[in-house]
């Protein structure tokens, strides 16, 4: 068993301190609660806006779909007879910059179906065919999707305004689906089906044709004529991005899928037998230095395995999921993110197939479920879906490493062992009236001489369309191994633990205000989860003021917020307290600018230190294919390492180009410096560089560079440090995708490393290398 420690501050030294007065403190708050009432001041001095006037009113919009009057073929000409059939759905209003506004340009979506096929076909009708925007690019990659023209629907096949699926095409024919949690507010890209689609460009602007099979869908069972919520909606990106739609969308109501059209006449549904069979092939070889930085290259892993995932729809509801000796590690690169400096754990999102089926079903106020604490699984059992009102979410794992975060109340740490561990986690949740839940969660990790076991109860209770509250409370019991419980200084026995969440939020037209108190006590732990601080009594508060432009104003939206945070210990000791306020423009030529202030007073390492930061963001799209962006960060902070103040500069400047239809360049730079007393502390840089070049829909190569250079001053800092560390990942891979799951991955990464330290000095020098190939192919049946 090994520990490592995020954190490990010395004791501080008084005499290095930043003197604090309590005058400053109180000017400090005092400015803020002007800036705060002072922005609310100029808001409420703002006549309210007009009511927009709308190409229709704000009724549900009702249509019928009948069965397809001829086969259909998918090749983006809607010229069979089942689509001169086909019930029209137009896309009367624009909800962004316009308020419900007439669109700039008409769009079609046609809708039929066959007992097996749901088909969706679209007439994106342009005036200037020529300023299309569509690149090549890989599916779900939404980040650069979004910047294309493209059009798509939002299906909620049970009709209870929960949930949806999404499908959305370009006019190169690029595929993105996701799953809508509409008690969140979040779309979840890493959901895939198996669907067909088609696009074409023509004189008139783009068709696009879509044929989805129903076993990808999830839907009530029975023979009656079912009833699905249903929006159509189109991307039109110019100097703004038009977000057009088939329904009235209210800006007083926090629900999306409440407002959506009814889609009625689908009957006698089938989805087959529902079984999708994925046999994998995966080999690996890995080198190493033996003997670092001038031994020669020895293998250390040389592997070929094979794996199986399965995934078989038991009923129209309930989904199946299993995965032996399944290896994720080679394909996805995880984003850098600088770690200098940081007190707790970073976050890095799930990317795994089997994790991310039925994920939104495990999400919680509290983060109790994050799959990526299961680090190298021989098997894994999982069962989602939704039977009426009751939602259920059941997975199993073997893992041969049992990763551990060990939270503290002034930073984190990490333990590491060999021992197998057993994970399970139980969801249930149930709707309650007309868009409310109540649910039950169970999570638990079991191993030699260690467990952890967490089981709560959570909730969303929608007052009405605009105001709702939730809440969650989660009991842990944990027992860690003998070494850990020894490194923590903790007796050697089970110890017990609470953790709370209340929030309250409304979301309407001009106003956000969001209320939560959060307490994790000192004895909670969330092993299954991502929970890097305990021993936290939190109140924060968030509102915003938002006043809505058109495409006539310089601005499309002007926000001004308030976010208040107070936050003691179980001792009484008041770790955060601050405020910050902001003032953000959505503006013309799709940029965004936020400007923000905050002061606030933070506890560490037995010091209250006083800080103020400014910092700005911006993202602008000039033209097509260029994007950039940035963020600038200056002011007090704490040197975390060495328990003193310091001054921080951040500077995060980022592009995107793309250049033709295939070629995507993503850039992203950044820099942080922290001066003590004394000097420069340190200097940390990171640079990544993504290059990738699209051959088609299906096939991609891409590179991926990420480089990190740290410069240290030893004399500044209390425990002997590297003058210099230098880290170089990189990543080459050739991807082939027939679906979403059939794919083949090849590829190579290695790692690089320099260090300096003293007299010895250690050029950036490779440390190993990899070769991968994975093969996987679903069997539909």
């Amino acid at each position: 068993m090994a520990i490592m420690p995020r954190i490990n501050p010395p004791q501080p030294d008084i005499s290095r301190e930043r003197s604090v007065s309590s005058s400053t403190i109180v000017f400090r708050r005092i400015l803020a609660l002007l800036l705060c009432l002072l922005t609310a001041g100029i808001v409420s001095a703002q006549e309210e806006e007009a009511a927009p006037v709308s190409p229709i009113d704000d009724s549900i919009r009702e249509f019928e779909v009948s069965l397809a009057a001829s086969a259909i073929r998918v090749d983006g000409i809607l010229d069979e007879d089942a689509w001169k059939d086909a019930t029209v759905i137009d896309l009367p209003v624009e909800w962004f910059p316009g308020d419900n506004a007439a669109p700039p340009v008409e769009t079609e979506c046609l809708v039929t179906y066959s007992k097996s096929t749901l088909y969706v076909g679209f007439r994106a009708f342009d005036p200037k065919p020529n300023e299309i925007r569509a690149h090549l690019m890989d599916r779900d990659a939404i980040r650069t999707f979004i910047q294309d023209d493209h059009v798509g629907v939002m299906i909620d096949t049970f009709n209870d305004e929960r949930r949806a699926f999404q499908f959305r095409v370009n006019p190169l024919s690029v595929q993105v689906d996701a799953s809508f949690d509409d008690f969140a507010g979040t779309e979840d890209f890493a959901w895939d089906a198996i669907w067909s689609s088609r696009a074409r460009i023509t004189d008139e602007g783009y068709i696009v044709e879509m044929a989805i099979p129903l076993n990808q869908l999830r839907f009530p069972r029975g023979q009656e004529v079912q009833t699905w919520g249903f929006e159509a909606f189109r991307n039109y990106p110019r100097a703004d991005r038009h977000r057009i739609t088939s329904r009235y969308t209210d800006r007083n109501k926090e629900c999306t899928l409440c407002m959506q059209n009814k889609v009625t006449g689908f009957q006698g549904l089938s989805p087959g037998l529902n079984l999708e069979v994925n046999p994998t092939a995966t080999g690996i070889m890995t080198e190493a230095r033996d003997g670092f930085p001038d031994g020669d290259f020895q293998t250390e892993r040389e592997e070929e395995e094979l794996g199986l995932d399965i995934r078989w729809g038991l009923t129209n509801n309930l989904a199946l999921n299993a995965t032996y000796n399944p290896d994720f590690s080679q394909v996805e690169a995880d984003t850098a993110q600088l770690d200098v400096n940081t007190r707790f754990a970073l976050f890095f999102p799930e990317q795994r197939p089997f994790f991310l089926e039925g994920a939104n079903i495990f999400d919680t106020p509290i983060n109790a479920v994050f799959t990526r604490t299961v680090a190298d699984p021989n098997y894994g059992i999982k069962l989602t879906g939704k039977e009426g009102k009751n939602a259920i979410g059941v997975f199993f794992t073997e893992d041969d490493q049992n990763n551990t975060l060990i939270p503290f109340n002034q930073g984190s740490a990490f333990a590491f062992s060999d021992d197998k561990v057993d994970t399970a986690v139980l969801r249930y949740r149930r709707d309650v009236g007309q868009r409310s839940a109540i649910g039950v969660l169970y999570t638990g990790r079991e191993s030699k001489d260690y467990h952890n076991r967490v089981a709560g109860l959570d909730g969303v209770l929608r007052i009405d369309t605009s105001n709702s509250i939730r809440f969650q409370w989660l009991r842990s019991d944990t027992l860690y191994q003998p070494d850990i419980s020894a490194a923590l200084g903790i007796p050697f026995e089970s110890f017990e633990g609470d953790a709370l969440n209340v929030s309250y939020l409304h979301i309407s037209r001009n106003w956000i205000a969001n209320l939560q108190h959060e307490s994790f006590d000192e004895n909670f732990r969330a092993d299954t989860g991502f929970v890097p601080r305990i021993d936290t009594d939190s109140t924060t508060l968030r509102l915003d003021r938002r006043k809505w432009g058109t495409r006539e104003t310089w601005y499309r939206r002007l926000t001004f917020g308030f976010n208040g945070e107070y936050n003691e210990n179980g001792d009484g000791i008041v770790t955060e307290e601050g405020a910050r306020v902001r003032v953000a423009v959505d503006g013309p030529l799709q940029s965004f600018v936020q400007l923000s202030h905050e002061v606030k007073d933070e506890f560490f390492a037995g010091t209250t230190y006083d800080l103020g930061i400014t910092e700005l963001q911006f993202q602008v799209k000039p033209k097509g294919g260029l994007v950039a962006l940035g963020v600038f960060r200056v002011g007090d902070a704490i040197d975390f390492t060495n328990g003193q103040a310091a001054d921080e500069t951040f500077i995060n400047p980022g592009i995107d180009i793309r250049l033709g239809d295939h070629i995507n360049w993503l850039l992203d730079y950044q820099v942080q410096t922290l001066d003590v007393a004394g000097g420069e502390l340190f200097e940390a840089q990171l640079a990544q560089s993504t290059f990738l070049y699209q051959f088609n829909t299906r096939s991609f190569v891409r590179a991926i560079f990420q480089y990190t250079d740290v410069t240290r001053d030893p004399d500044l800092h209390f425990r002997p440090v590297n003058d210099r560390t230098k880290d170089l990942f990189t990543q080459l891979l050739f991807s082939y995708r027939l679906n979403a799951r059939t794919v083949l991955f090849t590829g190579y990464t290695d790692n690089r490393f320099g260090l300096d330290r003293g007299p010895l000095n250690i050029s950036l020098t490779q440390e190993d290398r990899t070769f991968f190939l994975k093969v996987g192919y679903a069997f539909l049946f």
